[in-house]
Order: structure tokens, then sequence, then C-alpha cells
């Protein structure tokens, strides 16, 4: 068999109605889907990542970046709407390259997915530690530096020596001295404890952290309003500070690159598919719905933040709580943003940790994986193993990575995701024109060859390191496949 051989959408629609035995459950409707979206997206990047960003790259131009990439994820958005309604299953990017480029490239793409929901549940961890670590620093409680922050730190050649990051000897790995994030293991602990429990337990969870996250969002924006100080956006563009990509224009696009990580929300809802009550039609409304609620709170808050606070100030794993003390927010308003922000992050852990796991049951099923990674909890059906394995993995990256270094892997790995699904609509475009598409990805060609252009684009901005650490991530994932993956294909030995 090819490796270019691709699975039937009829075969794929046949395995979203599994038998009763191995079926997901659908309990997911349309606001169950959009808030898992939201969840995903309303999390590290606002709360985190936009802090980042300005300081090491764009400055206040940061919001700039921030419509940037919501442009880039808008036409990649369009075309996973589509390919959601028409391969109404789990996996989302994997499965829908399977079905139009091919089993090689719907394994790099399931490979890369590893990156982006693994590595983005672990730095998502690692923020979640530092913010409650603030929050307890309100009630008087300390954590040990050694037991509540990362091992290690990443550290550019443009940060050495700098005032913004103390502890940058060297460019690359730096020993930070602390032993162990606990609290960032503990927390992918009790998220996978949640997610094995059931998936309508885990969107119920997730539903109530999403109506309290938003609402902090709008917090922190009416009272940082009242502390902007205009001199804090000028120059709105820094210049060029010596390093491609560090202020100028340059460092506004490569902030669109860092950034981009905040924006995966609703990829992570597309693997949901064989979880929703209605998917063709109610997959769209989850996807897109959850892009443009976010892309606007996200413009929102980098503008207030940076507003707030000299951007120079901003590369902190909790920014938000740190410019909410510099501004001399009441007690109150700071520990309520300070639990949102903490609940805010969980959901997104969730939802990092639910993607992953669904992911690997999909290459399960097709034979790309062991058939553990496959088997559904008897009563709870959920892929309980999957989960479990996904959650260890995980809770150890987060206790001993720091939070720079996750976000470029899960950045550049979702980039390439989001090209090839893009390439993939064009292709199933002309291949089966006749395929019932609930759900049409409007102005085909121009909305996926923009979708390619832009993402591969956002690729070109990170740095070359990132783009080492993704070649050997492939080569060990084409290890694997063709050790393992192409002997056991279900495409391969039973020619579905």
């Amino acid at each position: 068999m090819s490796v270019w051989a691709t699975k039937s959408i009829a075969a794929l629609r046949a395995e979203a109605e599994a038998t009763e035995g191995t079926a997901l459950k659908r309990a997911l409707g349309p606001f169950n889907l959009v808030a898992l979206g939201v969840g995903a997206v309303i999390g590290a990047g606002i709360f985190v990542y936009t802090g980042q960003a300005a300081a090491l790259y764009a400055g206040p131009a940061v919001p700039i970046s921030m419509a940037l990439v919501g442009i880039a994820c808008a036409f990649a958005a369009l075309c996973y709407a589509e390919m959601a309604s028409t391969v109404p299953v789990a996996g989302s990017a994997y499965t829908y390259v399977y079905a139009t480029l091919g089993e090689l490239l719907a394994w790099v793409v399931g490979w890369d997915l590893v990156l982006e929901y693994a590595a983005g549940a672990a730095g998502v961890s690692v923020a979640w530690s530092a913010n409650l670590a603030a929050l307890l620093g309100l009630f008087g409680i300390r954590l040990p530096d050694a037991l509540a922050s990362s091992p290690t730190a990443w550290c550019t050649a443009a940060q050495v020596g700098t005032m913004a990051a103390p502890g940058c000897a060297h460019p690359g790995f730096n020993l930070t001295g602390a032993i162990v994030n606990l609290p960032a293991i503990c927390i992918v602990v009790l998220v996978s404890t949640v997610l094995v429990i059931g998936i309508r337990e885990s969107a119920r969870v997730t539903n109530a952290i999403v109506v309290l996250k938003v609402a902090i969002v709008l917090l922190v924006a009416m009272v940082g309003l009242s502390h902007i100080t205009p001199a804090n956006w000028k120059p709105f563009v820094p210049p060029n500070a010596g390093a491609w990509g560090t202020y100028g224009w340059s460092g506004v696009l490569r902030g669109a690159g860092l950034v981009f990580f905040a924006y995966i929300g609703f990829d992570a809802v597309s693997t949901t598919a064989q979880e929703a009550k209605n998917p063709q039609r109610d997959m769209p409304i989850g996807i897109l719905g959850s892009l443009v609620v976010c892309t606007l709170l996200y413009m929102l808050m980098s503008v207030v933040l940076t507003g707030m606070v000299s951007y120079k100030e901003l590369n902190l794993p909790a920014p938000t709580a740190y410019a909410m003390q510099q501004v001399g927010a009441p007690w109150v308003i700071q520990a309520v943003i300070d639990v949102g922000v903490v609940f805010g992050l969980a959901s997104v852990i969730l939802v990092m940790l639910l993607g992953q796991s669904r992911v690997f049951f999909s290459m399960s099923r097709d034979g790309l994986l062991g058939r553990w990674a496959g088997r559904v909890h008897p009563v709870h059906r959920t892929p309980y193993l999957s989960t479990i394995f996904t959650g260890a993995a995980v809770a150890v990256a987060a206790g001993l990575l720091p939070l720079q270094l996750l976000g470029q892997l899960v950045n550049i790995g979702t980039l390439l995701a989001f090209v090839l699904v893009c390439a993939g609509v064009l292709i199933l475009r002309v291949k089966r024109p006749e395929l019932e598409r609930p759900f049409r990805t409007p102005l085909v060609p121009f909305v996926p060859i923009m979708g390619i252009i832009s993402c591969f684009g956002l690729m070109l901005t990170l740095p070359a390191d990132t783009w080492i650490r993704l070649g050997v991530w492939l080569v060990i994932g084409f290890a694997i496949y063709f050790g393992y993956s192409r002997k056991h294909s279900v495409l391969r030995t039973k020619g579905v």
C-alpha cells in the first residue's frame, strides 16, 4: 500500500457511528462547543503570552500582532469548519488530512498535534502555577520557589544580561536552582482525572469556567481603563533593538508567531466531532463562534495591559497579576481577577488534554498507535488510557520545562497542521466535488490559499532553533511510522 493512500469519507463516517460498546458519548451542543473553543483560547494567551509578546517582540503594537493572527486563523478556521462538517469524526486535522493527502502526511499531522496539545497543556500548567502563587501571595502564603517554579529557563541571545530576564546567563537552557514545578504537576493530574470521569462532566466544568473568565477579562478591562498611562504606548512600534524580531515591524510579525498559540481553541473544538450531538451543524458554529469572540477579547486585553504598565516589564508568567499590583488595584479586585485567571487557565489545560487524548484515540483506531490508546472506559465511555498516558507525559514536561520553550513548540506544530488542512480543502474540492458539505468554505480557492500563505508565513517568523526542534521531532515520528505504524495500519491490512 502506498504511504499516500487515503481513507475514504464513507469509512470515516461509518466510523463515527461505531457500535454502542465502543462509541464515544454524543453530549455536546453548539454552546458546549463554543465554550470549549473559548475555554482553550481565553487562557494562557490572554493572561500570559500577551505580556511576553509585548516585552520581547512587538511592544505596545501587540494588538496588531493579535489582529494578524486572527486574520490568519480566520482563513484556517473556515477550512476547518468545512472539514469538520464533511468528516465529523474525532481526530481534527489528523483525520482531515488522512481523507485528502494520505496516511503519511496524516501521521505527520497527528505527530505534530502532540506538540500542539501536549506541549500546550504543559505550558499553560506552568502559567497556572505562577498565577496560583500570585493568588496565594495576596493572602500572605508564599510557595517555596524550589517546588513551585521550573528548574530550567529558555533564553534568547537578546535576553542575556537584561533586567527583563535576570536568570539568563547564556542563550539556550539555563538552570534556575529550582527542583520541580509541583503545582503544575498537580493541576495536570487533577484535570486528567476529570477527563477520565466523562465528557459531559468535563463540558459542564468548562462552561462554568468560561463564563467566569470572560467576566474576568471584562473586569480587567474596566479596571485597567482607569489606570492607563498613554505614555506607555509611545512609541507604539518601538525601534528595532538590534535583533530581527525584537521590536520594529519585524517584531510585530514575530510577536504574531508567538501569540498564535493563543488562538488554537477552534482546533480543539474539531477533535470532539464524535461527541457532538449534531456535528454537521454544530461544529462550524463552535469553530467560528469561538474565534470571533476571542479575537475581540484579545485585542481589548492587549491594549489595556500595555497601557497600564510599560511593555518592557511584562515578560513574566503572570503579567496580568503584576499589572494589577503596579497600578494599585484594590485587594478585592486583585483577588477576584487572580481567582478567575487560575480557574481560566485550568479550563485551557482541560481542553488541551481533551484534544490530545482524542487524537491518540483516532490514530489508534486507524492502527497507527497501539490498541490501548483506543480503549473506551466501559462506564464513562471516554478514551481513558490515552487520557492517562497524555496526562502523565504532560505532568513531567510541566514540572521540568520553561514556559517560553513550550510555547514555541506549540506554535510551529499547529501552524504546519493548519497549512495541511487548508491544502486538504483544495484537494477535496477537486477530487470529490459531489461530496455533501453542510458547511462550505467561501471564496475557494482564495480562502484556502490565503490560509496556507498566512500560516506558513507565521512559521517563518519563528526562531531557527524552533525549526530544528521540529525537524528532530519529525525524524522521531518518521521512525515510529515506518517502524510500527505502517505495518499495523488498518488501511493497509484491511483496506478500509
